[in-house]
Formats: C-alpha cells, structure tokens, sequence
C-alpha cells in the first residue's frame, strides 16, 4: 500500500490539469445507473483511461469515466461506472479511485449498485438505504503494508454508512412517496449469480440484498475518513422457492427505471453536503 500515495497524487494531479476545481462529493455509479449524470452541469468528462492508475472497467452499463461538474450549484466527481473483484482486478486498484476523490478534496462519498434482493418484504425497482454490511468477496482492500498518511492500521467499521445520510435519504423518499428501505448488504466475488441454497445461506445470515460491489470502496472511504451515504436498486428478486432467470438485459432497465428515485436522494444529500 505505501506505492499508492504517490498513486494517488499522480491520479490526483492528472484530473485537476483537466478540472480545477475541490469537489465536496464523490458519487459511485453502478450498473444501468449513469443517467443520474444528467442533472450535472458544466460537465468535463475524463475516460478512465487517461488517469494515471485508474483500471479500466468492462462491466455491462458502465461508461467509465469521471464526469466532473455541479449538481445543485454543488461541485462533485462522478464516477460513471466502477471496477468489480470479477474482472480481476485486486480490491485495492477496485477501490483506488475513493483515495484519488478524497485527495482532491471530496469529504462524502455517495455510493450505488444494483442489486438483488433477499428480503421478501423488497420488490423490483424499490431502493434500499444501506445501514450495514457483510463482505463474502473473500478480500480486503486494506491488505498489506498500511499507510498512516492514507488512514489508520485499524479503522473502526461499527457505522460505516453515515447514519444521519441514512435518515435523511429515508425521509426524502417519504417526502417523494416512493419505496425505499433501510437494510444490510452483502457483497460476493461474482460474476455468477448465485444458487438457491446459497441465497438461503445470505438470508439466514442477514443480508438484505445481494450484489457484487461497494463494500471495497466503502472500506477505503472509511479508512480515508470520509463520511458514506450507501444506496442499492434493487433489481431482480432473489427468493430461492419462487426464483426467476435473471438477464443482463432485465437487470439494466430496472437499474434505468429506478433512477429518478436515486437521483432525487443523490441531489438532496449534495445539497446538504454543502452546509456541513
């Protein structure tokens, strides 16, 4: 880990020739999910590719790149798509980008995915606010050598998803009138999709929804210091003795349909981002 600061300033440096600006949030955008872009302003779009230590991400409906802006007069870095343990990629290169958006100066990071849900009490299309987390990817990103300057040897996970975002991001559904709830997610390799005796294994062990992201960077984000907001879609039903065929295809559309409801808890916590 004691290479990535140095990483981390190269990245850093690379995106400030190209956007100047101190953002006050990172946003994580998962699959089907970029449309929430549109409501940014004044954009200034960065491929993965030409950031200096960025992996490049192959997943179905993600664009990435970084689309800098404003949302709700509020300066932030969007990553449109992100990099998962089933490309191969090592957890500490999946999570390098929260490192690069708290060196340019993000102090919250706003974290999304699709994913499938556990809970039969859920439905396609509702949200979840993510309040916990279980990490099944059989990794972690803070393996090895810690930096001190990056964060400390032992961070402290007993709240790691911020919980006055969480009640604030409940209340704006309420204020919106559309399902959104409050639950664990748990995080696995992938890319399969799981068995009926494995789903029944992460409900009884917890979980509410499933998927195969996030939990890398919400480690780093809280090893970094930042502050979290978590939110999952919930894309297909995961209920092992009424269990449908999922399809890449079905997946993204309730990822594109479920976006207004994102983007309306994604621009309420930017705004009081601003004030904090």
């Amino acid at each position: 880990m004691l290479e990535q600061y140095d990483q981390i300033s190269e990245a850093a440096a690379a995106i400030a020739r190209q956007w100047s600006l101190k953002p006050t949030v990172g946003i994580i955008l998962g699959s089907g999910l970029g449309g929430v872009t549109t409501a940014i302003t004044e954009k200034v779009t960065i491929p993965y590719e030409s950031i200096p230590h960025f992996a490049k991400s192959t997943a179905h409906g993600h664009a990435g790149q970084l689309v800098c802006g404003f949302m709700e007069g509020v300066p932030v870095v969007v990553m449109e798509g992100r990099m998962h343990a089933y490309e191969g990629y090592p957890l500490a290169q999946i999570a390098f980008p929260v490192r690069v958006l708290k060196r340019l100066g993000a102090n919250l990071l706003v974290v999304t995915n699709a994913c499938g849900g556990l809970n039969p009490h859920y439905r396609t299309g509702d949200l979840m606010v993510i309040d916990d987390h279980i990490n099944l990817i059989n990794d972690n990103p803070l393996v090895g050598i810690n930096d001190e300057r990056l964060g400390p040897r032992f961070p402290d996970m007993s709240a790691p998803y911020t919980p006055e975002l969480i009640d604030a991001a409940l209340a704006v559904a309420r204020q919106e009138n559309f399902s959104a709830h409050r639950g664990v997610y748990v995080a696995v390799a992938g890319p399969n999709l799981e068995t009926r005796a494995e789903y029944r294994f992460l409900r009884t062990i917890g979980a509410d929804v499933v998927g195969m992201s996030t939990v890398p960077e919400v480690i780093v984000a809280v090893h970094s210091g930042l502050r979290v907001l978590g939110i999952s879609v919930i894309t297909d039903m995961c209920l092992p003795d009424a269990l449908e065929v999922a399809t890449v295809e079905n997946i993204l559309a309730v990822a594109r349909s479920a976006e207004p409801k994102l983007r309306a808890i994604i621009t309420a916590a930017v705004h009081a981002a601003q004030s904090t």
